[in-house]
């Protein structure tokens, strides 16, 4: 039977198995602190016998294999799959190495989905219950279902969202077992961080604008200091009039000339004097002239505009080139 290794003496094994050669390409692909790591345990072997080498490489082909059936069917498949081919005490065995490194996250099955198959799957469940399962989405996934939702659910559940802390894992795991009927591995922890504000930011920010709108007015009702703390952490097109000029001219050389007049053909003029006034005057007329000769537009066209927009601020302000700051005030987006 093959030898169960730690995960960085496996990894070192390995990368002495494969010699100096192969070895540099992986390390090509990992952080300083993983090579730093790596090349300390690497050091720490001060002689690998033939037999070692094949046992390290036998480990990670078994581990692989695990992780491609993971992915294919979730862990209850993975570990079947293995105890058919290896037994259950080896299936178990590389199962916990693997997951215990992973740390797989609850509703990892729903994560692989179509919002659209989630909607279906969860839209009658309790609002509580569709909180805790969209905090585990990614948040565009989130977004689309938290869209599709009533009206009168929406806002709800993102407050639920927001006002989420920890959730201990039996919880999850019996709201996993309901929805899914199988158990998933979930994060060794005592509790597992939930939910909290900068997850539902982190969704509305993926959002439509009506149903943005439509969340945070209510927002507004069910808690006024909430969702004030929401809105200092994000970002909406009208919000461009609180940049400084040379972040406004930055954005302006990203965005497309048709989506800065169709997103000005909502705005309001605030807005519009800004944007104008980073321009050339020649590029100002020429976005004028295309708004008036555009005539009537869809509201839905204007929104999609100038969420692309602000997707561009963002990513811009992701990569350090620009600075948003919150409220008026000092704070910024993190």
């Amino acid at each position: 039977m093959a030898k169960s290794f730690s995960g960085k003496e496996l990894a070192a094994k390995v990368l002495i198995a494969l010699g100096p050669e192969y070895a540099a390409e992986v390390f090509k692909h990992l952080g300083e602190q993983e090579i730093e790591q790596l090349t300390l345990e690497i050091a720490n072997i001060r002689s690998i016998s033939a037999e070692e080498k094949e046992e390290a490489l036998k480990e990670f082909y078994d581990m692989c294999l695990a992780q491609g059936y993971i992915n294919e069917g979730g862990i209850e498949y993975a570990r079947e799959v293995l105890e058919k081919a290896l037994g259950t005490q080896r299936a178990l065995e590389i199962i916990n190495n693997l997951t215990s490194s992973l740390q797989v996250k609850p509703f990892d099955f729903m994560r692989k989905a179509d919002p659209s198959q989630i909607l279906n799957f969860i839209q009658n469940e309790h609002p509580q219950t569709i909180a805790l399962v969209l905090s585990y989405l990614r948040p565009e996934q989130a977004a689309m279902v938290l869209s599709a939702l009533p009206h009168e659910k929406q806002a709800d559940i993102a407050y639920r969202i927001a006002k989420m802390d920890r959730t201990s894992p039996e919880i999850i795991r019996e709201v996993e077992s309901i929805l899914e009927r199988k158990l998933s591995n979930i994060v060794v922890q005592d509790y597992a961080v939930t939910g909290g504000i900068q997850t539902i930011v982190n969704i509305l920010n993926a959002v439509d604008r009506s149903t943005e709108k439509n969340i945070m007015d209510n927002l507004e009702v069910m808690d006024v200091d909430l969702a004030e703390e929401v809105k200092k952490r994000m970002f909406v097109f009208e919000d461009i009039v609180t940049l400084d000029n040379r972040s406004i001219q930055r954005i302006l050389r990203e965005v497309d000339n048709h989506d800065i007049a169709l997103a000005l053909k909502g705005a309001s003029d605030d807005v519009a004097r800004v944007i104008y006034n980073n321009m050339s005057k020649r590029l100002a007329d020429m976005i004028r002239e295309d708004i008036q000769y555009m005539g009537p537009v869809r509201l839905r066209d204007v929104e999609d505009a100038q969420q692309r927009i602000v997707s561009i601020i963002r990513k811009l302000e992701d990569a350090g080139e620009i600075i948003i700051s919150r409220g008026g005030g000092d704070e910024l987006i993190e």
